[in-house]
């Protein structure tokens, strides 16, 4: 149980999905005193202030990190440092900035520059999200029993990063720590990579004619349905993950590549014992992440719309 507010204050800069859900799940669960959020676009800051999303929605990055104890940066990875650069001279002594982007070494490199020597840097990225954006997509349970990655810096001051912890615990989320190295390698094989093949897959089907427009929306109730969820989502947060993160990316994509002309290669050759073998492996790792509760075998993945 949570003992009253983690933080007094809050500043969420940036209120797409990700932010919209932090604040409905701090205030279900009480962990936040106020919480004031900026978003760039007039368009989404009065969304915001229609829909009740933080407490204060400001007009200004100013107004909004003055004396907030926590600034989560949630805006795309390719705009961190700019951000970053912009709140430094507003920024209270001793407060954490965090940020919730899937690339965590070039993160690092465009925003720890611009944070004070008083001011604590924690990065971090909650392994949750839908194919939706915008305010109006956040819902108070998107971080439950989901996992949170933090990477600490060297030097990181273990009360501001224990209380980090508890705060994303609060949301919901189980917490791990680990270096960014690993951790873009990582996001390389379960996030980045699998999304960069699903608008493959979905720009394959868009550009063979010979399967009409028509009859992949009718038919699509198979595995393409899945491809297209994932290929639905933002444009710009993703331009800016593949932009950022290339290494391992490229990295990962030699192997699937590798991977697949040897997939290519037995089913050329008729090789059914090299395929049921290959497919009984991957198939066992679905099977693992059902029993981790990191998804259901319920009808639609059980992805049914959660009221917040």
């Amino acid at each position: 149980m949570i003992g009253g507010p983690i933080y007094d204050r809050v500043a969420l800069i940036g209120l797409g999905h990700i932010a919209s859900s932090m604040f409905w799940a701090m205030k279900r669960r009480g962990l936040v005193g106020h919480v004031s959020g900026y978003a760039r676009s007039d368009e989404t800051r009065e969304t915001a202030r229609r829909i009740g999303l933080c407490d204060t929605v400001c007009d200004s990055l100013e107004d909004a990190v003055t004396g907030a104890d926590l600034i989560v940066l949630a805006v795309p990875v390719g705009a961190m440092g700019p951000v970053a650069e912009a709140i430094a001279p507003y920024l209270k002594s001793g407060a954490t900035v965090t940020d919730v982007g899937s690339v965590k070494k070039d993160v690092i490199a465009k925003v720890a520059p611009h944070i004070p020597d008083n001011v604590h840097f924690i990065p971090g990225h909650p392994m949750a999200g839908t194919e939706h954006s915008g305010p109006e997509s956040g819902f108070a349970t998107l971080f439950d029993n989901r996992w949170c990655l933090l990477v600490p810096l060297e030097g990181s001051d273990p009360e501001a990063l224990e209380q980090l912890r508890r705060f994303w615990e609060g949301l919901g989320a189980h917490v791990d720590e680990m270096d960014a190295d690993h951790h873009d390698l990582v996001l390389a094989v379960v996030s980045h990579t699998p999304h960069l093949i699903a608008y493959t897959m979905v720009g394959v089907a868009d550009d063979l004619r010979r399967v009409t427009e028509n009859e992949v929306i009718k038919y699509s109730a198979t595995g393409f349905r899945d491809f297209t969820r994932i290929a639905a989502s933002d444009p710009t947060m993703w331009r800016d993950v593949f932009l950022t993160n290339k290494e391992a990316t490229l990295e990962i994509l030699g192997r699937f590549t590798e991977e697949l002309f040897a997939l290519q290669r037995a089913i050329r050759k008729g090789d059914g014992a090299h395929l049921h073998d290959y497919f009984t492996r991957t198939r066992a790792i679905r099977r693992g992440i059902i029993e981790a509760g990191q998804d259901t075998e319920a009808p639609d993945f059980g992805r049914v719309k959660v009221e917040r």
